[in-house]
């Protein structure tokens, strides 16, 4: 079964130019990763520190990035279907990772 994140990610980096592909691909990474970590965050029962996400948004992504908030809310919407048909152990070992990726960025305690 293909996720539907790796669809979204792989059309959205094959629409920017070549050019700057470094630099895109490392600001798609940025989206990709929070928006799973964001579409992660009721279906894992957690709530997100809006302070904490707001400071990583700052350090992590440039001012001009104009694709960030839809590859963001793509990303996001993605997880949060994807975690609707997860089997209970694939959503435990999810869930697992994502409250320890949260945690380590300082979004929960």
């Amino acid at each position: 079964m293909i996720r539907v994140t790796t669809i979204v990610a792989a059309l959205v980096s094959a629409s920017w130019p070549a050019a700057a592909q470094m630099s895109d691909l490392e600001r798609l990474q940025v989206a990709t990763d929070l928006g799973t970590v964001q579409g992660s965050e009721a279906a894992c029962d957690l709530s997100y520190d809006q302070s904490a996400i707001a400071a990583f948004v700052e350090e992590r992504v440039p001012a001009d990035d104009m694709a960030f908030p839809s590859t963001l809310n793509m990303m996001a919407g993605g997880t949060e279907f994807e975690v609707q048909g997860m089997s209970q152990s694939l959503k435990t070992a999810h869930c697992t990772q994502i409250r320890r990726i949260a945690k380590s960025y300082g979004f929960i305690e």
